[in-house]
Formats: structure tokens, sequence, C-alpha cells
């Protein structure tokens, strides 16, 4: 049985270079052509991928403080039979970039979305690292402080798998200091700055060395970290201090009347740890 149409426009999610202009791919040349409309993080940003390939689509702006009578409009937009294609200043929109809520509306309402892939840093970052990580995961931006740093920087320690994330030039020798005290100063890492730039570097070494070498000479530009997974025979220097933090967060839970293995069950499952460790 063929599924009728959905309704509306398509929504083009389209992924833009993260450097170099010449990363766009044919497709998405072709759909940015093409489309009445685009929808644009910073629209003279995209302007000079407009100028580069001669396009004519008409732009308008659509970022994390546009508010709701933006986000109406382009539902209005798709709503009316009309294309719409989603760009973000570089790489994907929706990763670590506004638009996720523009998808989502339209699919709840029946609509058409549609990936249009191309450069990622991500990816970029990882196959420069230096290191085999055939499993990762992805952090984007940590919090700047709180709890919820130290969580996650305790998660990124226990994990097997090697671990991308996003940072400010300003805040990255911070965070490798963080990372090295809870991964531990040998854990291998890689930083890359300005990807696919004329400006392009990768630092690549322990995580104590690259931690003095970004409080020496702070790196320029859009920086991406990579860190090696954790060795499962080599326990991490922040394992224990997340235990104990996790212990403490179960007999919260139990004294609030919760049983001790279901206690056990969310924390582990929330804090990335091993249940058996908890409970």
């Amino acid at each position: 049985m063929v599924e009728a149409p959905a309704p509306g426009g398509t929504l083009y999610v389209v992924a833009t270079p993260i450097g170099n202009l010449g990363d766009i791919t044919l497709r998405a040349l072709e759909v940015l052509r093409t489309v009445p409309l685009a929808a644009a993080e910073d629209t003279r940003i995209a302007r000079r991928l407009w100028a580069r390939y001669d396009i004519a689509t008409r732009l308008v702006s659509y970022h994390a403080k546009s508010g709701t009578r933006r986000h109406a409009e382009l539902i209005e937009h798709l709503g009316a039979g009309n294309d719409l294609a989603l760009v973000s200043d570089a790489g994907t929109p929706l990763v670590s970039d506004p638009g996720g809520e523009l998808v989502a509306d339209w699919l709840a309402l029946g609509g058409a979305a549609v990936p249009i892939p191309g450069a990622s840093a991500v990816l970029a970052a990882l196959v420069v690292s230096g290191f085999a990580a055939p499993r990762w995961a992805f952090e984007g931006f940590l919090p700047r402080s709180g709890r919820e740093r130290r969580v996650r920087l305790a998660r990124i320690a226990a994990d097997e798998r090697a671990t991308v994330l996003f940072e400010s030039a300003r805040r990255a020798g911070a965070t490798l200091s963080d990372l090295a005290e809870v991964c531990g100063i040998d854990r291998r890492a890689a930083l890359t700055r300005e990807l696919t730039k004329i400006h392009e570097e990768t630092w690549r070494g322990s995580m104590s060395e690259l931690a003095a070498k970004a409080g020496a000479t702070p790196p320029r530009g859009e920086v991406t970290i990579v860190v090696e997974g954790a060795d499962p025979n080599v326990s991490s220097a922040a394992d224990a201090e997340a235990v104990d933090e996790a212990r403490s967060e179960v007999d919260r839970l139990v004294s609030g009347g919760i049983s001790r293995s279901s206690a056990a069950r969310q924390v582990a499952q929330e804090r990335n740890l091993r249940r058996r460790d908890l409970y």
C-alpha cells in the first residue's frame, strides 16, 4: 500500500561547510537553489555561501532568540505547501545549533523533513585524533560549572568510548585541566581548531600535555576536543569519587521511600555507572 504524501511543504535540514566553502555538497547546492525560502542562523554568514555559489534564494534569520513569531511564520510557510531549507552557521543544524523545535513541531503536524548531510566537525576531529575510535559519544558543550558539569565529566572519564565535545577557545584550557583531573593525566586526547580553514591545527598528546599547552598558549578559533575512551582494565582518578557521590544519591533516594534496588538502577542509568557498584 502506497502511503499518502505528507501535507504541506518539505523541510530540508541542510549541512553547510564548517570552514572551507568548497566542502558544500552538490545535493545541498541543488536544494538551496530550488527552495523558495531558507532560514539561516545568521544571514550574514549564509550570504557568503550564497555569493560563492550564486544562490538567489530568499533568506530569513532563525536562531535561538528569534522568538515564537518567526517560528510560527516558518510553520505557516511549510503548511501552505512551500519547501524550506534550514541552515546553521556551520555544519548540520540541530547539532549544538538551533532548529530542533522547528523540526519537531513540523513533524508533529505530519510534515516531511529531509536531511541533506555534509561536513561534520565531530567526524573530522575523530578521524584526525590519532587514536582508533570505532565507538564514540558526542557531548556537545559542557555546562560551565556546577554539579551537572561534574557529573558529565565523570561520565566521560568512565566511558570506554571516545568522547567528542565542543568548547570555546578561551575555556579550552580549563576544560582540559578538568578532564585531566577526572580522566587521569595520561589519558590521550586531541584538540582541533579551525577545522578545514587556513589555520587548521590539531594538538595531540596526553591530557596533561594538552592542558599545559592550552594554558600557556590558548588556542584561537573554533575548538573541538576528542578524549580517548577509558581502558576497562584501568580505573580513572574520578572513579572512586564518582561512585561515592552516586552512593550518597542512592542513600538519599532510599531515605525518601524508594527501594534500594530501584534507587541503584536509577542512579546507575543517570550517571553511566554499573548498578552493582551502587547496590
